[in-house]
């Protein structure tokens, strides 16, 4: 696999398959699934979440040098945003697979989306552009700014349909990915058919091998 680097930051991992922003998101650990070793945690600091915003295009570069420096500036409240968007991303998750059942979410899920919600869709207006009409918000500095476009992704993600076609990768080996299924028969089982796909394929070659 090439080696992707944003702002200085390995990103080789961070493939985007989810579909969305927030499901994106919440794929930023690996094999989360795995008993044995432990998941792949790829939120170690502030740097790494601002570089995977950005490599995800929830904030711009000139909003992620800002936000690097301000991190610098203040790093213990860097470091507890970083602590609490781990904590939003597994409530993300709970909640996602609860929406892709049918199955009402958490109480403290919900409460902990809640929280964010408000900042996250501050000071919106309407626009027009080049695309036709559409809502625009506030662009803040503050330190949660990357995680404010992944709450906007979550609602609106909640509120449709596509919630339905939320699924969890079927690899044997924990990736534990979530990711959209907009195949028509709604039968894709992998995150990404080149890894856990292809792993999936080879591991069944293997076994009727030596079968």
């Amino acid at each position: 696999m090439a080696i992707l680097t944003v702002m200085g930051m390995d990103l080789s991992w961070a493939d985007l398959v989810g579909g969305r922003l927030c499901l994106d998101f919440v794929n930023t650990v690996g094999s989360r699934l795995r008993a044995e070793p432990p998941p792949n945690e790829h939120l170690n600091d502030y740097a790494s979440l601002v570089a995977w915003a950005g490599h995800a295009g929830a904030i711009d570069e000139p909003l992620g040098k800002k936000l690097a420096r301000k991190a610098s500036a203040h790093p213990r409240e860097a470091a507890a945003i970083v602590e609490e968007a781990k904590s939003l991303r597994e409530a993300l998750y709970r909640t996602f697979l609860a929406a892709a059942e049918d199955r009402p979410p958490a109480a403290a899920d919900l409460a902990r989306f809640n929280a964010h919600w408000a900042r996250a869709v501050a000071a919106p207006r309407i626009l027009f552009g080049d695309d036709g009409w559409a809502v625009d918000f506030a662009r803040g500095d503050a330190l949660t700014a990357p995680l404010d476009p992944v709450l906007r992704s979550a609602a609106e993600l909640l509120l449709a349909d596509d919630r339905y076609r939320v699924r969890l990768c079927e690899s044997d080996d924990g990736c534990g990915w979530l990711f959209i299924d907009q195949t028509k028969s709604r039968t894709r089982r992998w995150c990404d058919m080149k890894v856990c796909g292809n792993r999936a394929k080879a591991r069944r070659h293997y076994a009727r091998q030596k079968g």
